[in-house]
């Protein structure tokens, strides 16, 4: 069974830091590809990165560009999203989502398959 869980989220000052991760199970990220979201009460989920296994990399939403990065632990169950330089904008529920390889890179919900429940970022003074 696909299972995602998100962790790392809390409230942090304009500026500051957060490292997400996106733990998984039932699967490898080797065989799927993961997509991070976010979401603000009132508005669409609104894709942030997503990896293209086409161009074995990951893209970026332009806002986030610069400023958020995802990597993997070693273990090949865990992603990251790191984010810096956070601003008052950022703050939503952020998830982390799979979807088939063939379809990797898409900022679309629609895409993904399989979801975590989120993790609240609250960036503010």
């Amino acid at each position: 069974q696909f299972r995602l869980v998100e962790s790392g989220g809390g409230l942090v000052q304009p500026g500051g830091s957060l490292r997400l991760s996106c733990e998984v199970s039932g699967f490898t990220l080797d065989d799927y590809a993961l997509g991070w979201f976010r979401q603000v009460p009132g508005k669409k989920r609104e894709g942030i990165a997503a990896f293209n296994r086409s161009f074995n990399k990951t893209v970026y939403l332009d806002s986030v560009k610069g400023r958020f990065s995802v990597s993997r632990g070693n273990a090949k169950n865990t992603e990251y999203l790191e984010m810096n330089s956070l601003k008052p904008e950022d703050t939503g529920v952020y998830y982390c989502a799979s979807t088939d390889l063939s379809l990797s890179g898409s900022f679309l919900p629609g895409m993904y398959g399989f979801w975590g429940r989120g993790t609240q970022v609250t960036v503010s003074s």
